[in-house]
C-alpha cells in the first residue's frame, strides 16, 4: 500500500523467492548471528551482517516452537518473506538479514509488518552504515540509504 508509487516498481513484492536470496545453512545463520548487528522491534529481532556473497541482500528466518505450531510458524515466515520483498529499499547489496520471530504474527497483515520495519528504519540504516562503512557505495547502484 504505502511503498507502491509506481516509479521504480522494486517495492512491489513479486514472484518466487530464489535460493540466491536466502540464507540456507546452519553455519551461515550462526555466523550472521555471531557477528551481526541487532535491531529489535515488537515482534522481530533483525540481525544484519555484511554478506560474504555480496551480489544481493539475503534473508534467513528463524521461528522456534515457542512462536506456535507449524502452521503459525509457516505463516510468520511467509509474511517475513513478503515484507522483505516489499521493503527492498531498506536492504542494500552486500547485506545478510536474519529475522528471529519473537511473537506469533496472529492476524497481522503484510502492511503491519512492513510498517513495523519502516518504523525501525533509522536503527536499520545506522547498523548498515556501521557494517558497510560510509564509503561502501563506490561500486554499488544508487540506494536511498546514502
Amino acid at each position: 500500500m504505502n511503498g507502491v508509487s509506481g516509479s521504480a516498481g522494486s517495492a512491489q513484492p513479486s514472484g518466487r523467492f530464489p535460493a540466491r536470496f536466502r540464507v540456507r545453512k546452519r553455519p551461515e545463520f550462526l555466523s550472521i548471528q555471531e557477528r551481526g548487528q541487532r535491531v529489535s522491534t515488537a515482534r522481530f529481532v533483525l540481525i544484519l551482517s555484511a554478506s560474504r556473497a555480496p551480489d544481493s541482500p539475503r534473508l534467513g528466518i528463524t521461528a522456534s516452537r515457542r512462536v506456535g505450531n507449524a502452521v503459525v510458524r509457516s505463516r510468520a515466515k511467509r509474511l517475513i518473506r513478503e515484507a522483505f520483498r516489499a521493503t527492498r529499499e531498506l536492504w542494500p547489496v552486500g547485506i545478510d538479514l536474519v529475522v528471529i520471530v519473537k511473537r506469533a504474527p496472529g492476524e497481522s497483515k503484510l502492511a503491519s509488518v512492513v510498517s513495523e520495519w519502516h518504523a525501525a528504519r533509522a536503527q536499520i540504516e545506522r547498523r548498515i552504515r556501521a557494517l558497510l562503512g560510509p564509503s561502501s557505495s563506490g561500486n554499488s547502484p544508487p540506494h536511498p540509504l546514502k
